[in-house]
């Protein structure tokens, strides 16, 4: 028997993505990113879940992320690499038409060699670098890409121009931003002029889309936000003033991690709990110990600070948490038994442990802390 699992909400990812296209111009392609294990929630489940929303796009940081993505489909659904492949792994994306982003010139001469051996046309997306300094063609190499796309047409599908915002999250990056989107354009006319159109363009993360509706255009590649979660509290309040919901969030956690009581004890006043002198018995207690820590993504920075739900009821942790377990108060209800239904994140009658202050408390992101859950976590798809 497994120490924690996750459970999955389907009804809240249908939620999510209607909510998302709520927001997307009409015939816009929602990409449903998938790195990152699906932000920790599980490539194979949220696959299932997001295409019986109706998803038929997906995106993925890295070739063996697509193989989990290719396995778990069900429909003709594209899968694009954003980041990651190795040129020997080339020949099987373009034999599965694995779509993949180039934004270097390596990249872009292995993909040509090997749709050369295979007969068969490379699906490429051009990154171009218009401010994030990550990865991305800068503007002095345009000239000798130009070239090669247009001499090696019959070996590359040139399907996206795409690039990556600095931050639009935050409105301390919005002139940043700005530019990035002007460059954005600038080289897309270029691209157009020499007779190089993309079938799309794609520029929008989920923060993108909400903060800067102009860069939709015709593809978003929409994470966190299906899962449930806002890329920041900025995003979160400038949605909420764009929009009618009457101060209630319109997204809808997919993720709830449980566990279980392990066992209970009875701990005398003055007795330190756990390892070393970080928790001292204030009165006598009643204690539970529960099989998660820092090596289940139950962060150590999480001791004397960390809340789990029991009976509905919010229990401290207290002491040091262990690379397999941690120590509850159970003093408030002294009667817990061992096999009882523990709760790290999610709700729970109607108390709640959010991710966002699950985070807080352990000084982890969102992010951070969602794609940190182990892979071997069991996860299951409920309603």
């Amino acid at each position: 028997m497994h120490t924690s699992y996750i459970e999955l909400s389907k009804s809240a990812m249908r939620n999510n993505v209607s909510y998302v296209r709520s927001r997307l111009p009409e015939g816009t392609t929602l990409s449903a990113v998938c790195k990152g294990n699906a932000y920790g929630h599980g490539i194979e489940q949220v696959v299932e879940m997001a295409e019986a929303a109706g998803i038929r796009h997906f995106s993925v940081f890295s070739s063996s992320e697509a193989r989990r993505v290719q396995q778990s489909i069900r429909h003709k659904s594209t899968i694009m690499i954003i980041g990651y492949i190795a040129n020997e792994e080339l020949s099987w994306a373009i034999e599965n038409n694995i779509e993949f982003y180039v934004f270097e010139m390596d990249r872009l001469l292995a993909a040509i060699e090997t749709a050369k051996a295979a007969g068969k046309k490379a699906i490429i997306h051009i990154e171009v670098e218009t401010g994030m300094n990550r990865t991305g063609f800068e503007e002095n190499v345009l000239p000798l890409l130009f070239d090669l796309l247009r001499e090696n047409k019959e070996y590359l599908q040139l399907q996206g121009l795409c690039t990556h915002f600095a931050g639009a999250e935050s409105v301390a990056n919005y002139l940043r931003v700005e530019q990035q989107i002007a460059k954005y354009h600038v080289l897309y006319d270029r691209f157009c002029n020499e007779g190089l159109q993309p079938k799309l363009r794609h520029t929008a993360c989920s923060a993108a889309a909400i903060n800067f509706p102009e860069t939709t255009f015709d593809m978003v590649r929409v994470g966190i936000m299906l899962y449930g979660f806002w890329p920041n509290e900025e995003t979160y309040i400038y949605q909420l003033r764009q929009q009618e919901h009457k101060g209630k969030d319109p997204l809808k956690r997919l993720i709830r991690w449980k566990s279980h009581i392990m066992n209970t004890k009875k701990v005398k006043m003055g007795e330190f709990i756990g390892y070393g002198t970080s928790y001292q018995a204030p009165r006598d207690m009643h204690i539970a110990t529960i099989p998660v820590g820092y090596a289940y993504g139950f962060a150590r920075s999480l001791s004397n600070l960390g809340r789990v739900l029991v009976r509905g009821r919010r229990m401290h942790v207290i002491g040091v948490v262990n690379m397999n377990l941690a120590i509850i108060d159970i003093n408030e209800l002294p009667d817990i038994q061992k096999g009882e239904e523990v709760v790290m994140v999610g709700k729970q009658g109607r108390q709640e442990v959010t991710v966002a202050s699950f985070s807080e408390m352990s000084s982890q992101l969102n992010y951070e802390l969602l794609t940190r859950l182990p892979l071997d976590i069991p996860r299951k798809i409920v309603k």
